[in-house]
């Protein structure tokens, strides 16, 4: 008899272990051996969490190089079926060679379950007869797990499922995340010391009654925020550094609904708008997407959310400061052109209207859309497409952690009728899939890809923007990392070309994310190895980078208010001189809405203690030297890139800390 040593390995999370009868097989090219009961000395704790235990496994003959293993476990009379989550399997054959069957999945029923040897495998270079068919099973299965559903049309698709625990074992929350983040989503408001506060449906009386509410959770950026959020210079970083640096771009030309003239901006005669457009100094944020679109009703008030036009000016010492807002897209007489050499409250409250559209475009386009939704697209296309033996499997599924039941509960929790931002923002209801499909209607692929973002909007040399500056070294060590990964797998454009599983994922991406929509510019298949290094770039970044960069400050500036309001009750001033302080308290959104935004931006801006953060991957999924070689090389880049951001940062009054990778999670998990 020759003997094969098998070595299993369960997870080291909660609840991985099982107390069941647990049977393997052993499939080779020459054979396979009987199925056998893996007994051990330890008894029942042999598939703890944690537990590594070795085995004797026999087989008369050899089975020559080993291909796949067969699990299955079965319940005992004493313990019913329970769950398990094996990390891997090594085998040892009787010749010395040494095989790794990665699993990080859950093992919930008695079925047989069959998991490939690690070596990343192309489907043409799958040439053993067992392993194609293998390879047919897994993905026949996928497709019958993870289906496509259309929650509204017109926006980006989404898993099919009836809850999130209707979801396939693998992509749900861990024991820990599920815990942590019920808890988390149901002590929101007595956290922050708000839940006297939820119901009351009135006006805020005066500043110190929104100040005396803040103070009772702040961040040190917090803080800033509230004592400098009515300052032009601050108004003007958030554009580049704050949650939302998605929107400005450099102003070539200036719009002709915004009829700003040189008396307007520069009544000294200093300089003239033409001039300071040549010289690069101009800059414009339009928020169009806001234009017509049906506002909510919330405590029975209709509410206000403006579509504004806002021209910057960078000045000699490197401010960005704004100089010109219209709050409506289309000019009138009832429509101003307000200036900062206006009346303190007109001047104020214009600036309010714009971040409360900032807020929308924010939190539907540059967050939900162009991370959330998009990342779950991309994910779901990869379950169905890709067996786990692929490399570009083993590459992205650590970035789809959570991923699918965090949109889930946004879906349920956030957007739904009984949603919070549809209950308590402007655009919440029939106007926010209205934005959404707007949104996805002008998405492009350039724009999801920092380089070519950041140079389209003509922003490449704007001083003092640190999303830009963390953003490219972030992408650029990216993109390094799956150059290297990919190029070690697919060393001509042929074979990009013939790998028709990379082929199905990428057009389930265009059918399914980009609604086959040409102009998005996104790739209904690719053609080169540069191609699916510039894509695999995008999708990791998307899901990791971006969606941090968006995401994790939302507590940090938006928690003040008056400095983000998600709603509006009055509409804009038509004439200036008339707005006063009690004008801009009426126009902020009641006590209740305020404290339900407060507790739902600190919800998404949590940590959980099983955070993962951006290049540490729990699942050896690749066996082979090569790609583990530089998984270490990324890690190292990564650690340094975050050493160099933690340096810059203690020169500057406000740290931008949101792309420090160790910051950054590797997946969208919150």
């Amino acid at each position: 008899m020759l003997d094969y040593k098998v070595t299993v390995y369960t997870a080291n999370r909660a609840v991985a272990t099982t107390f069941n009868n647990v049977y393997i097989k052993l499939v080779g090219t020459r054979g396979e051996n009987e199925r056998k009961l893996l007994l051990s000395l330890r008894g029942a704790s042999a598939f703890v969490k944690g537990a590594v235990a070795s085995f004797t496994v026999s087989s008369p003959t050899s089975l020559g190089k080993l291909v796949l293993v067969e699990l299955d476990k079965q319940p005992l009379l004493l313990f019913p079926e329970d769950s398990w989550f094996p990390a891997k399997v090594e085998v040892k054959s009787p010749g010395g060679d040494i095989y790794t069957f990665p699993i990080y999945r859950w093992i919930t029923d008695s079925k047989v379950h069959r998991f490939r040897e690690g070596t990343a495998l192309k489907g043409f270079d799958d040439d053993h007869h067992l392993g194609r068919y293998s390879r047919e099973q897994e993905l026949e299965q996928r497709q019958k797990d993870y289906c496509w559903d259309v929650y509204v049309e017109g926006i980006p698709h989404c898993i099919k499922a009836d809850g999130p625990f209707s979801l396939p074992a693998e992509v749900r929350f861990s024991f820990t995340k599920q815990t942590e983040f019920l808890f988390t989503a149901s002590t929101g408001l007595a956290e922050l010391k708000l839940k006297r506060l939820a119901d009351k449906k009135t006006n805020w009386k005066n500043i110190d009654d929104i100040n005396r509410v803040f103070s009772c959770k702040q961040s040190d950026i917090s803080d800033y925020v509230q004592k400098h959020w009515m300052e032009d210079a601050f108004f003007g970083y958030q554009f580049l550094n704050g949650i939302n640096p998605m929107l400005i771009r450099r102003c070539t030309i200036l719009p002709g609904n915004f009829p700003v003239t040189d008396k307007m901006v520069f009544p000294d005669g200093c300089c003239s708008l033409a001039e300071e457009i040549k010289k690069g100094n101009i800059f414009l944020c339009d928020y169009k997407q806001m234009d017509g679109v049906k506002t909510n009703t919330i405590n029975g008030e209709k509410q206000y959310l403006m579509a504004p036009l806002v021209l910057l000016h960078k000045t000699p010492d490197d401010k960005l400061m704004p100089i010109a807002i219209q709050l409506k897209q289309k000019p009138a007489e009832d429509n101003p052109v307000f200036l900062p050499s206006d009346s303190k409250y007109d001047w104020l409250m214009a600036k309010i209207f714009v971040r409360s559209a900032d807020f929308s475009e924010h939190q539907l386009n540059v967050h939900l859309l162009c991370t959330h939704l998009l990342a779950e697209v991309f994910a779901v296309s990869l379950l169905r497409n890709m067996p786990m033996v692929h490399p570009l499997y083993k590459l992205l599924i650590p970035h789809t952690r959570y991923t699918l039941q965090i949109n889930f509960l946004a879906r349920k929790s956030l957007i739904s009728e009984e949603g919070v931002f549809t209950k308590f923002s402007a655009s919440g209801g029939e106007g926010m899939m209205t934005i959404l499909r707007r949104s996805l209607s002008s998405l492009t692929y350039s724009s999801l890809c920092v380089p070519e973002n950041i140079a389209e909007r003509g922003l490449k040399d704007v001083p003092n923007f640190y999303y830009r500056d963390d953003a490219l070294r972030v992408w650029d060590t990216i993109n390094r990392f799956v150059r290297g990964i990919l190029s070690y797998y697919y060393k001509t454009n042929a074979e990009v070309q013939q790998d028709s599983e990379l082929q199905k994922w990428i057009l389930d991406i265009y059918e399914h994310g980009f609604l086959s929509q040409p102009c998005s510019g996104i790739p209904q298949k690719l053609t080169t190895v540069d191609e699916l290094i510039k894509f695999v770039t995008m999708v990791i970044f998307t899901g990791s980078a971006q969606h941090a960069a968006v995401n994790s400050g939302q507590f940090d500036f938006d928690s003040w208010m008056p400095n983000t309001p998600i709603s509006l009750q009055l509409p804009p001033p038509t004439k200036k001189g008339e707005a006063t302080e009690q004008t801009m308290l009426k126009t902020l959104p009641d006590v209740n809405t305020t404290v339900q935004g407060m507790a739902t931006l600190w919800l998404l801006s949590q940590q959980s203690s099983d955070f993962v953060p951006l290049g540490q991957y729990l699942e050896n999924h690749f066996s082979e030297e090569t790609p583990q070689q530089m998984i270490e090389n990324f890690q190292k880049e990564l650690a340094a890139l975050s050493a160099a951001i933690k340096e810059r940062n203690k020169t500057l009054e406000l740290p931008y800390k949101y792309l420090d990778p160790k910051e950054v999670e590797n997946s969208v998990a919150i």
